[in-house]
């Protein structure tokens, strides 16, 4: 079978059971991998709650401070790739476990510092740290969980992320109040320094997969085959880009755009974005029980973008009531969090034996790429009075990820067809 119908499970439409249970142990890897997951989370949203602290007790400006976000992103986009591959080769557990040390090591350092010059390193250091989080969680679910149940898993990693980032502003600006942000920062970096022990000493269950996916990346060094870069590897890169443009129109520049071309309040266009960001948590469940019930799982996340990009044009074209609005953009959200697990079990069938965290790594970087491409974009949108195209430009990259994932279906079934004739 060729990478491509590997990419989209072209060969059938229901999922192979490898067995109904879970084998010791599986359970304890996703609970701890799902915990670094959401502490990764509250980190990278660690310092903007923070800013208005640390203006006052650093005496900058919030352009410099904006510039440690700025490091941070750069660093993280650079870094990951290389340590999808440092993962395959010398083990995801002992990178996990570094990454979660350094990024509590980075945060602690900043709330110890006091000065800008340790703010912007330890932006530095966190971004190497968050690079780690991608490719070293799904090559560790990919190796200890079986492929039955690998759907639901990867749906709760990634809501153990849509928490971290729900409860991180409360915490941070909880503990900043009651004893300074210092303290705040340093004690969620030894939130992390301390899950290192949990980590280490984890013992990853071995189960019987004929994918092979990530099965040698997991806790110690292994051999790997196959090149990754591969023209569905590239495919999801460019899938994982359109998914960070369309979802970071909504996530950052909703509130803005709302407020300044729609004629809600603050507190209406909050409640609505509240709704998108809520519900697709609970979508990303759905969303996992659905990638544990087929193969299909290009088609899953085509039709499910589809929908979502059409009630996104009825918010961009239609003037809508408050109520409505919430209404529409929380199914939007439901949706687009169901193609999250079907998006993930596209990049581990598309992985070569033992290259979970390479394919992992390769592909994230299409998140990075996004968040950077995107908000000059919105900007320029909201800048120049045309606050609607930040939902207009948001279906048409949603239809250009539709585009994408039928593409690529389209093109395995056509090579699935050509092997049989050849066969």
């Amino acid at each position: 079978m060729s990478s491509r119908q590997a990419h989209l499970g072209a060969g059938g439409s229901v999922h192979p059971q490898l067995g109904s249970g879970w084998p010791s142990g599986a359970r304890r890897l996703l609970l701890l991998v799902s915990i670094a997951h959401l502490v990764s989370h509250v980190y990278i949203l660690a310092l903007p709650p923070l800013f208005p602290f640390l203006r006052d007790s650093l005496q900058v400006g919030f352009v410099e401070l904006g510039l440690a976000l700025t490091i941070f992103n750069v660093v993280s986009a650079v870094a990951q790739a290389p340590i999808g591959f440092l993962v395959d080769r010398i083990g995801a557990q002992r990178v996990l476990a570094a990454g979660l040390g350094l990024g509590g090591v980075a945060l602690l350092s900043i709330g110890l510092g006091g000065t800008y010059a340790w703010l912007l390193l330890g932006a530095a250091l966190a971004g190497l740290a968050n690079a780690v989080f991608h490719p070293a969680d799904y090559a560790l679910l990919s190796a200890g969980i079986p492929s039955a149940q690998m759907g639901r898993a990867f749906s709760l990693h990634t809501f153990a992320g849509y928490l971290g980032t729900a409860i991180a502003p409360a915490v941070l600006i909880g503990l900043a109040l009651l004893a300074g942000p210092g303290v705040a920062l340093g004690a969620m970096g030894l939130v992390g320094i301390l899950l290192v022990g949990f980590i280490l000493p984890l013992r990853v269950p071995a189960v019987q997969d004929p994918s092979g996916a990530g099965s040698r990346s997991a806790a110690g060094a292994g051999q790997t085959g196959g090149s990754v870069f591969t023209s569905a590897i590239v495919s999801l890169t460019v899938f994982f880009t359109l998914l960070s443009l369309s979802s970071g129109a909504i996530q950052s520049f909703s509130v803005s755009a709302l407020v300044s071309g729609y004629g809600v309040t603050l507190t209406q266009a909050n409640a609505a974005l509240t709704a998108f960001l809520m519900l697709s948590a609970f979508g990303v469940l759905v969303g996992g029980f659905l990638a544990d019930r087929t193969r299909q799982h290009g088609d899953v996340a085509a039709i499910a973008f589809a929908l979502t990009a059409l009630l996104t044009l009825v918010v961009a074209v239609a003037d809508l009531g408050a109520l409505a609005l919430i209404l529409i953009l929380g199914a939007a959200g439901f949706l687009s969090g169901v193609i999250a697990p079907s998006r993930d079990m596209m990049v581990r069938a598309a992985a070569p034996p033992g290259g979970a965290g390479r394919a992992f790594g390769i592909v994230s970087t299409g998140f990075n790429v996004g968040g950077a491409v995107g908000p000059p974009l919105f900007g320029w949108f909201l800048d120049h009075g045309a606050p609607r195209w930040v939902f207009g430009a948001a279906v048409v990259f949603m239809l250009l990820t539709v585009v994408v994932a039928l593409r690529d279906r389209w093109l395995a079934r056509k090579e699935r067809a050509a092997d049989l004739r050849g066969g």
